[in-house]
């Protein structure tokens, strides 16, 4: 089977090699991908890894066989799933509690897109509760995450303020639902009840800054790499503010069948044209290194979708 392998220190981190086929486990079903998406995790992840390690998250495919234990969809079904490693690749086992069934009207690139950067922006807003008419800032608004988080919030009726590193990455997240884009994000300005962060550093203490009272921080992303620099005074001058460090695969494993209900749920918003899952870059998965290159570059605004051929 044919597989894309980290090759650490080399021009493009990952390669075509041969693998073993999968083995899944009773909860797992076989599934013969057709897309992936890319994340910055991931591959940020590459140059860390052993030669030969399979990365590989966001997936769509059809189900080559059922699992074994009876659960999740039949074989020849079409579906989106979040696997946990290996997705790169030709086929690959995935957690039915992490598997979910596509409507005919969503295509296999669409759906890649949201396995990682759905489910995190679904998640991540559901720790505010009713978005009824709160305010929620986005920061990396222009990313895969926050443009699927705009989309969410404005339809749960939040007042939404996206933050994008420049006008350029800033462009269309208004009418995906943005009332208000900022390009810088600074500690002084208005409070937000519901604020999802991935920057850290500076903007993670920007955020803590402009919390209203009792208002809810959710970071789930860091990169700028940067230290959080916030005294304890601050923090005691916004009352009730909490912050969390949010982790996916943590999220998924507090509420089994949580990730495969939010994956049906997401696709069915896409078939209905009420979620747009932007894409921004589509190419063959056998000459990937151009969009990990421009994903790393920041000159993906979206996400960047890679078909299996």
């Amino acid at each position: 089977m044919r597989a894309l392998v980290a090759t650490p220190g080399a021009d493009v981190p990952v390669a075509m090699g041969d693998v073993a086929e999968p083995e899944p486990h009773r909860a797992e079903a076989l599934i013969a991908v057709q897309a992936i998406s890319l994340n910055r995790g991931e591959v940020r992840g590459l140059s860390g890894s052993a030669a030969g390690a399979r990365p590989g998250w966001d997936v769509a495919g059809v189900v080559a066989r059922a699992a074994a234990d009876g659960s999740g969809p039949a074989a020849g079904v079409r579906v989106v799933g979040l696997a946990r490693g290996g997705g790169w690749a030709e086929r690959v086992a995935v957690p039915t509690g992490q598997l979910a069934a596509l409507p005919e009207a969503v295509g296999f690139a669409q759906a890649a897109t949201l396995p990682v950067a759905g489910l995190t922006a679904f998640f991540a807003l559901r720790l505010g509760g009713l978005l009824l008419g709160r305010r929620v800032l986005v920061t990396g608004a222009a990313g895969g995450v926050g443009r699927f988080a705009v989309q969410l919030a404005a339809l749960a009726g939040a007042r939404v303020t996206g933050v994008a590193a420049n006008a350029g990455r800033a462009a269309g997240l208004r009418e995906l639902g943005a009332s208000e884009v900022m390009t810088s994000f600074e500690r002084e300005g208005a409070e937000f009840d519901l604020l999802l962060e991935s920057v850290g550093g500076a903007s993670l203490a920007a955020a803590c800054a402009r919390a209203a009272q009792d208002g809810l921080i959710v970071s789930f992303g860091d990169s700028s790499r940067e230290p959080l620099q916030i005294t304890a005074n601050e923090m005691r001058r916004r009352p009730g503010v909490r912050l969390y460090g949010f982790n996916l695969f943590h999220e998924l494993q507090r509420e089994p069948g949580a990730g495969s209900r939010a994956l049906a749920y997401l696709a069915e918003l896409i078939a209905a044209g009420k979620l747009d899952p932007q894409i921004a870059l589509e190419a063959d998965w056998r000459e990937p290194g151009p969009a990990l290159a421009a994903l790393m570059d920041r000159q993906i605004a979206g996400k960047a979708v890679l078909h299996i051929a």
